[in-house]
């Protein structure tokens, strides 16, 4: 397995550097070939979809699927982190986090909140949770959102999983308070 950059360069397995996973090998690459022939590159590599970090000790550790993360200024965020962040709030009953676009940085994070029943979803919960994010010790500042959404419920999949497609397009022509960073 290795990292690489948007570019296609290796990246060091310091535990630092974050990247596209990539793997390789008979077994694997052998089941997926022909189902995913643009994910296989022409040494065999094939993109797991996947962004990670890789130890020195080659530990793996999954920040994220490469679809969901977040771009915004040349730093990635990591949607997952920033939903662990958030169902830490005692007033959260679920949360989501997706990308929308911004003129200055390209992406920005978008909280979207479901509040605990009897939890009013208001402006002073809004400015609440703002603050909790940007002070919360796992969030960067660069990280932190800007702004909050509440809905009634979070899409799911069939499986259960949160179906960040449908929150993408439910955002999708959302407009962002101007950047406080």
């Amino acid at each position: 397995m290795r990292l690489v950059d948007d570019e296609g360069k290796q990246l060091p397995n310091d535990g630092k550097a974050v990247g596209h996973l990539q793997v390789r090998g008979p077994i694997v690459v052998e089941r997926y070939h022909k189902a995913a022939a643009p994910a296989v590159d022409d040494q065999g590599w094939f993109m797991t979809g996947d962004v990670a970090s890789i130890d020195e000790h080659g530990m793996m550790r999954i920040a994220d699927r490469s679809k969901d993360v977040i771009k915004s200024g040349g730093e990635w965020i990591s949607s997952i982190a920033l939903e662990n962040a958030c169902m830490g709030h005692p007033k959260v009953l679920e949360a989501a986090v997706v990308g929308i676009p911004d003129e200055k940085w390209g992406e920005r994070p978008l909280l979207v909140v479901v509040p605990h029943a009897h939890v009013a979803g208001d402006e002073a919960l809004k400015r609440e949770l703002l603050a909790y994010m940007a002070e919360h010790p796992a969030v960067a500042r660069y990280a932190a959102p800007d702004d909050v959404a509440f809905v009634p419920e979070i899409p799911h999949n069939a499986t259960g999983k949160v179906s960040k497609l449908s929150l993408r397009m439910m955002f999708q022509h959302y407009k962002r308070p101007s950047s406080k960073l």
